[in-house]
């Protein structure tokens, strides 16, 4: 088993001082490379990394810290009066602000925890950002006690590692969460959408969850491992219905010429609507795809599809989606992004007449019905990605995730959502790649 380092960053503590106007903050500013991940949660529970160079930042509701400054605290307590609201981050010392000369630091922050024990780059010490009156409390898990069969769309939150519910507009968290069609739109009325949607322990012996004891599986056909009650063989499961493509889909992929996506078929979707905490500037999450139209279908209408569509849209894109390749293709069975997979011939294997390394073998296939052992011949999986975007700090959004079927609905596909973070960096870009390290 791959074991994810964990590493803890201890930065940024805000030293109170006597004097009655703000001192300028001497904390380094942001910057660098978003080097450094984080888990998610919301006050008291062991974090871990999600790989990449360089030391890890931790928070409440899952921080992740890149630059040189280490906390997104100043450093810097000045005194103010106990109705002013000096650092104009719509808190006063009155109503919980503990730093009023740091927007960083309030109630609506997100807690950083750190963990180099050199200072974190910018020299600074520990900060209590949310102003709860403890310094660096590790963020918690919420998910040990979930359903594998859980209707509940708040669970899928809670299985992400997204744990902290919004009580108001400036307190940040889950607002409310929903099952829908892909597109958005109301689910279907068939007995068999729920079981599209699973809170997974784990995806047969080598694919771990990510972080605490649940991640979210959404599937065209059942979100359960073969050893789960309810699951149904990805080979010949059909769910009988239909449904809208997202907006933007369906995407061709330019190396397959001229294939056409079929009809959406089979979908299973949630959505979540979040306030965003006051100090984040972006979301990252873990997912992992796996479909059982590779190979045989590549390159054909039966393009089955994993989409996370973001709103507000981030600068630069064309529709919400926020999950795709180096050359802007979307998760589907034509990706690039896979390279969980074997073929009799190889690895290299030709599907589709396309070329693929496969060069994470067939390990992850095992136990899940993808692979050989239980579907005769061995199917395709990414692997463990992580997809980050942009966020404005203190706003709304919504992400959508959803898997479904093209063409038709026999052979089914998969996706695992995982291990929620925020980011603290400005300038967070739309990107997706692999995890270095996955559990």
């Amino acid at each position: 088993m791959r074991v994810r380092p964990r590493l803890f960053l201890f930065i940024g503590f805000a030293t109170l001082t006597t004097a009655g106007a703000c001192e300028a903050s001497r904390r380094s500013t942001f910057g660098g490379v978003d080097d450094t991940t984080s888990a998610g949660g919301t006050s008291s529970a062991t974090t871990t990394t999600a790989g990449g160079a360089g030391p890890a930042t931790t928070g409440e509701g899952g921080f992740n810290l890149a630059g040189s400054g280490g906390s997104t605290g100043s450093g810097t307590v000045g005194a103010s009066g106990p109705d002013d609201d000096s650092d104009k981050d719509g808190f006063t010392a009155n109503t919980g602000d503990c730093n009023d000369c740091d927007a960083n630091v309030n109630p609506n922050a997100v807690e950083v925890v750190g963990g180099d024990g050199a200072g974190g780059g910018g020299g600074g010490v520990p900060v209590d950002e949310n102003c709860d009156g403890t310094v660096d409390e590790e963020p918690a898990t919420c998910d040990a006690m979930l359903a594998l069969d859980s209707n509940d769309p708040m669970d899928a939150a809670r299985a992400v590692d997204l744990c902290k519910v919004s009580t108001g507009p400036k307190d940040w968290g889950v607002i409310v969460a929903n099952w829908v069609s892909v597109d958005g739109s109301l689910p279907p009325p068939s007995a068999n959408y729920p079981l599209g949607h699973g809170m997974l322990s784990a995806f047969g012996p080598n694919v771990k969850v990510q972080r605490g004891a649940r991640m979210l599986g959404l599937s065209s056909g059942t979100a359960r491992q073969p050893s789960d009650p309810g699951y149904q063989s990805v080979n010949g499961f059909s769910k009988g219905f239909t449904m809208n493509h997202p907006m933007g889909f369906p995407k061709e992929s330019p190396s397959c010429g001229v294939s056409v996506t079929g009809q959406a078929r089979d979908g299973a979707a949630v959505e979540l609507k979040i306030r965003v905490p006051s100090n984040a500037h972006g979301l990252k999450f873990d997912f992992d795809f796996y479909s059982f139209e590779w190979p045989n279908y590549v390159c054909s209408m039966f393009n089955d599809f994993f989409v996370a569509i973001l709103w507000p849209i981030p600068m630069g894109q064309t529709d919400g989606n926020i999950s795709f390749d180096k050359i802007g293709n979307p998760v589907s069975v034509n990706n690039a992004l896979v390279e969980v997979c074997g073929c009799p011939s190889g690895p290299p294997c030709i599907a589709g007449g396309k070329n693929f390394p496969c060069a994470l073998g067939t390990s992850e296939l095992l136990g899940t019905g993808f692979g050989a052992e239980l579907a005769f011949s061995d199917h395709g999986a990414t692997s463990w990605l992580a997809t980050q975007a942009p966020v404005e700090p203190g706003s709304e959004i919504s992400i959508r995730w959803g898997t479904y079927d093209s063409g038709d609905g026999l052979l089914d596909s998969t996706t695992l959502i995982d291990n929620w973070q925020w980011i603290a960096t400005p300038g967070t870009k739309v990107g997706t790649d692999p995890v270095p390290d996955p559990e």
